[in-house]
């Protein structure tokens, strides 16, 4: 007897073999027809049985969100919907859904909102949408490690406690074990790290770039895919406190490689999305265009979420430089007709996304890749070109979603990054070894991140990014 997976058993040439299969009871119809899922699928198998043959107190514990086991016959079906189903000839309840209990929570036929699905996170991942999501989350994460290992990549894995600040922009978590209401204190009253469990003040981690970097300029291509963490007091659809970074570190590239890099990556791994969530993403494609029948016609998508995706895999990157990027947005209707929430007035402004977005769906009409920032909105590991002004950075921009990508070719000069991190008050004594690759054996290097939530985001169509990993981490809420 075959015990199955019910995907495996959806695509079955072999009919007439006794099989075993368990999962979760989605309905249970006319006491004779049982809606089964067991998470490797977002379709169900339907389970037939002839009520005569079992006990009516079984039957009555076939409720949705039992879980149970059915033994039985595959057989082709005779119903539309699917092409195989299982005669029962032995169930087993495994573990019993009060029906009463079920109506209050999302396993109730009645559709919840996201947010009140957040507030039941433990539960959610039953709910065709979440399934669907963290399935092709799943995918995704396999097919990041599948491309850095088939293009000769080390994975290194950064230390997610750290004693610096890769961002410069001092939105840590401190990490302590010090008495937080008698934390021992120095001569000037401050608090005394040294006391500290690693004796100095210490922090989760923003990124894993920095020492990413110490890798590659000896494993020539490393990457990182891992948790990091922002203190920011942000409740926008796009940030999360806890998220995992995808950075790949590469010695000897320059930022053109880079941004060859960074494309070629993003397709593969949409393209394996596409390939291998098919009915994932036929549901989730479904759900969008069902949830955007209440918008305005001006605020829906102008595509469908699968041809989102085949448009990213269809068309070369636009490589555009930032102060080009800036005459196109000042000349814009909606930037002279103050459509925009943040006008451009002049070169040296921070984008923002509906400036990104407007670039990418109404301009270019494909996905862009800026390059070329003003060096003072730009962190200090990124290399200053010869123009003083500028450092070679660049972020990749996606329709629906802004960047989604932002990376640099990194300052290999010794002198010159010692330069910039003094002038932005940075300390050269706490990195010290990031100096040091500077003196032994430099190279031009670059690299960039990618928030996989983003990544997941973009790919599932969902508009908050709350919604694409298992328990969000936000201000407030650090339920579950």
């Amino acid at each position: 007897m075959q015990d199955k997976t019910i995907v495996e058993l959806l695509k079955s040439e072999k009919t007439h073999v006794e099989v075993i299969i368990r999962g979760w009871v989605r309905a249970f119809r006319s006491n004779r027809f049982i809606a089964l899922n067991d998470g490797s699928t977002i379709k169900t198998l339907q389970c037939v049985v002839d009520f005569e043959n079992f006990e009516e107190e079984l039957l009555k514990k076939v409720t949705v969100g039992a879980a149970i086991e059915v033994k039985g016959t595959l057989v082709e079906s005779q119903g539309q919907g699917q092409t195989v189903e299982i005669q029962v000839t032995k169930l087993t309840i495994l573990g019993e859904a009060n029906p009463e209990d079920v109506k209050l929570t999302i396993l109730s036929p009645k559709r919840h909102s996201l947010e009140t699905l957040r507030e039941q996170a433990h539960l959610r991942v039953r709910t065709n949408t979440f399934g669907a999501v963290m399935r092709t989350r799943s995918k995704l994460a396999f097919a990041v490690h599948e491309y850095f290992q088939q293009n000769g990549f080390n994975y290194m894995h950064a230390p997610i406690i750290t004693g610096s600040d890769a961002e410069g922009a001092g939105e840590m978590f401190r990490v302590t074990n010090l008495d937080a209401k008698n934390p021992p204190l120095d001569e000037n009253g401050n608090v005394d790290f040294k006391e500290d469990f690693f004796e100095k003040e210490t922090n989760l981690t923003v990124s894993g770039q920095l020492e990413a970097e110490t890798y590659a300029m000896a494993l020539g291509k490393v990457y990182t895919f891992g948790p990091t963490f922002r203190a920011e007091n942000s409740n926008t659809s796009r940030h999360l406190a806890e998220f995992w970074m995808i950075e790949p570190e590469v010695a000897f590239n320059d930022l053109d490689a880079n941004m060859d890099l960074a494309e070629d990556f993003i397709k593969y791994v949409i393209n394996y999305a596409l390939e291998n969530c098919a009915d994932d993403l036929e549901f989730l494609e479904n759900r969008l265009l069902e949830e955007e029948k209440n918008k305005p016609q001006d605020e829906r998508s102008e595509m469908k979420l699968r041809e989102k995706l085949r448009f990213i895999l269809e068309n070369n990157f636009k490589r555009v430089s930032y102060t080009e990027a800036i005459d196109i947005l000042k000349r814009s209707k909606p930037n002279q007709k103050k459509k925009f929430k943040y006008i451009i007035e002049e070169w040296g402004a921070d984008l923002q996304s509906e400036h990104e977005r407007f670039l990418v769906e109404k301009h270019f009409k494909s996905p862009v890749i800026l390059f070329d920032y003003p060096a003072k909105i730009k962190a200090f590991y990124m290399r200053l070109n010869d123009d003083g002004k500028t450092v070679r950075a660049m972020d990749v921009l996606f329709p629906g979603i802004g960047e989604i990508v932002g990376g640099s070719q990194r300052e290999e000069r010794y002198d010159v990054l010692k330069q910039k991190m003094e002038a932005m008050d940075i300390s050269t004594e706490e990195l010290y070894w990031y100096l040091d690759l500077r003196k032994f054996g430099t190279a031009v290097h670059s690299g960039f991140g990618l928030g996989f939530e983003r990544l997941v985001q973009f790919t599932t169509g969902m508009g908050n990014i709350r919604d694409v990993i298992p328990y969000p981490r936000t201000p407030g809420n650090a339920e579950f």
